[in-house]
């Protein structure tokens, strides 16, 4: 129950940022987050695509393909629950599969992802994104850092 409530939560989390940021005027954006010290922008940035608009015109495959990686996950998750310890692993599919849902969430009900924020260094200026992205990001890093610890350690 504990990993359903973590996807839970960060998906609400990132729903809920998405949700105020869509109530607020384009007109406001961007502005700096509020004590970032000018390192975090937010922008109110509606992406029908993926990454940098990539696929925007099949708006089809924009939704059926997160909705079968989700699914992938959830399915992988699910097998993991079913198995005593693999603490690491289950968090860091709840985590992935958290920032999932919400972006999921956006393609199926308003056709878009809402993405809100940019970190203001180097090549990441150029980059829009929401919490749900740097879940997913997260997710998959733990589990490729997990994977490579197993690796070495079964040599």
């Amino acid at each position: 129950m504990l990993y359903i409530g973590i996807i839970g939560i960060l998906a609400a989390l990132d729903l809920f940022i998405k949700q105020a940021i869509e109530q607020q005027n384009e007109s406001d954006f961007p502005k700096e987050l509020q004590k970032s010290g000018g390192k975090i922008l937010l922008y109110k940035n509606h992406n029908p695509g993926f990454s940098f608009g990539y696929l925007k015109d099949h708006p089809e495959l924009v939704s059926m393909i997160p909705l079968a990686v989700a699914s992938f996950i959830g399915g992988m998750l699910a097998c993991l629950l079913k198995s005593k310890g693999k603490t690491a692993e289950k968090l860091a599919f709840s985590i992935a599969l958290g920032g999932a849902v919400s972006n999921l969430y956006d393609r199926l009900v308003r056709h878009y992802v809402v993405d809100y924020f940019s970190i203001q260094y180097g090549k990441l200026k150029k980059v829009v994104f929401n919490l749900g992205d740097l879940f997913i990001f997260l997710g998959a890093g733990l589990i490729i850092i997990i994977e490579t610890i197993r690796t070495f350690k079964e040599r």
